[in-house]
């Protein structure tokens, strides 16, 4: 069966928003390499630059990963406010949506406070203080 895992832009602070994600989440990064890393002849890399994250991969859960990089300033800047997708976490418990969802909104823009949802789940939406959209979804009749 394929897997699905999130892929993140940033401006220049992939690596503070990973660290913030892993102090929420736990998890090992399993891969860092930055611009420097892949620096050659055919692939100049400016100084300013040569410290930002090209790849960087979180393990969240058993087979989960978030990834993310930053996006070189000659790409152009990633727009933060028009991600027009979301991450949706799915938790186990009502504790763990809680958890999950106050650890990652801190800083950030709650969309919906996390509750009973008319259809039936526990459900929050928010922007965290890097732009990113989250969904914290548990049903109990799914058992999580």
């Amino acid at each position: 069966m394929a897997r699905i895992n999130p892929h993140m832009n940033f401006n220049g602070n992939a690596e503070e928003a990973f660290t913030f994600y892993k102090s929420v989440f736990g998890g090992e990064f399993v891969k860092i390499i930055r611009f420097k890393d892949l620096a050659s002849a055919d692939f100049k890399v400016a100084e300013k630059e040569e410290n930002k994250i090209m790849h960087i991969a979180l393990t969240i859960g058993k087979t989960d990963m978030l990834m993310g990089n930053d996006v070189p300033e000659f790409m152009g800047k990633t727009n933060e406010n028009e991600n027009r997708s979301k991450i949706v976490i799915t938790a186990e418990s009502k504790e763990e949506a809680d958890q999950l969802f106050n650890g990652l909104s801190v800083g950030g823009q709650i969309e919906g406070p996390i509750g009973d949802s008319p259809w039936g789940s526990y459900f929050g939406c928010f922007r965290d203080k890097y732009g990113i959209e989250w969904m914290v979804d548990f049903d109990p009749k799914n058992n999580g």
